[in-house]
């Protein structure tokens, strides 16, 4: 048997029954797996393994007679629901536990298993050290853990998050205004974001990856969640340990020369999103604030998420006057 033939078997399977029957079970789901796991996919197709994977594991769950496929560590046990986003490094699926609904994110290779314990440990250190009030800000992280595929035995790092529904990356945002956000519908954004940053360099953390894929919007809320905290590093020193590939013209000069990340290095990028989110509806005194974000010279730039913020204020107001709440509509409906 193929890949492909093994991806056509299990997405044409509608119960258990269409695949696994009698004393065939056990050695028809082990040769399945192996074609399926991804880790052992073609060039190409790891995503495509890996959701035929997670079908194969939920179809074999209930042929057991668990029901739902169902995941324990020492803390909790979740019931592993379809997958809701691909990442960068890692796949989302949405689980369920205590009542809760979550989000387990699992790397689609065991050689991200380091990045991941770094977005636990920067989410516990703002969790830590980070003012509460600012905690929307970022995912809270439920727990971390150690999981070990059963069939073959590789064992990946794992990070339960919390997810709060409602939410669209600005990615979506640009999908939905492709001339560009009214600046006075983007200066939202903009002022959150900056608070987020500024809560987490007080905290000590530097996002590392401030990508208009990981900025999070809730549009009638006017709430910012910024995820994927894998790229981060302490703010006394340190550089990017990678770097999300096809956004490589984002980032500034000290990232992809491995230099040390500072909350400047942030800035730059957290500009960067604003000022492509505007496109060419920015005037001349937004695109010159811009500019002064984005100096290659790191020193060059603002140092400070806070202080930036008021001086966004004061432009903002001189072009727009006092703030007004204007809601953002988007043709979209967000999970």
């Amino acid at each position: 048997m193929t890949f492909a033939e093994a991806v056509a078997l299990v997405d044409a399977a509608r119960t258990p029954g269409d695949l696994f029957r009698g004393e065939d079970a056990g050695p028809t789901y082990r040769k399945l797996a192996r074609l399926l796991h991804p880790d052992a996919a073609p060039a190409g197709r790891t995503a495509t393994a890996t959701a035929a994977f997670a079908r194969l594991a939920g179809l074999w769950a209930t042929h057991q007679g668990r029901g739902d496929a169902t995941l324990t560590t020492r803390r909790h046990r979740y019931t592993l629901g379809e997958r809701f986003a691909t990442g960068d490094l890692a796949n989302l699926y949405r689980v369920r536990y205590d009542g809760k609904e979550a989000l387990l994110k699992l790397p689609r290779q065991p050689g991200a298993n380091d990045l991941l314990e770094r977005e636990a440990t920067a989410l516990a250190t703002l969790r830590r050290d980070g003012d509460p009030q600012h905690r929307a800000y970022a995912p809270d992280l439920v727990e971390s853990f150690r999981h070990e595929d059963p069939t073959t035995g590789v064992r990946r790092t794992a990070n339960v998050l919390s997810h709060s529904p409602g939410l669209v990356p600005l990615t979506e945002v640009a999908r939905a205004y492709p001339d560009g956000l009214d600046p006075r519908d983007a200066a939202w954004i903009w002022r959150r974001l900056l608070v987020a940053l500024g809560w987490a360099h007080r905290a000590g953390v530097v996002h590392g990856a401030v990508l208009p894929e990981h900025v999070l919007i809730e549009p009638d809320q006017h709430g910012v969640v910024l995820v994927d905290w894998c790229y981060s590093v302490t703010t006394d020193g340190g550089s990017v340990p990678a770097l999300v590939a096809h956004r490589r013209d984002w980032y500034p000069p000290e990232v992809t020369k491995r230099a040390p990340a500072t909350p400047a290095t942030d800035i730059h990028l957290a500009t960067g999103c604003m000022r492509w989110l505007m496109g060419s509806r920015a005037n001349n005194a937004l695109f010159r604030f811009t500019r002064g974000c984005t100096q290659p010279n790191p020193r060059r730039r603002p140092q400070d998420a806070w202080q930036l913020l008021g001086e966004l204020d004061e432009l903002l107001e001189k072009l727009y006057g006092p703030r007004r709440f204007r809601r953002l509509l988007l043709p979209t409906t967000p999970a």
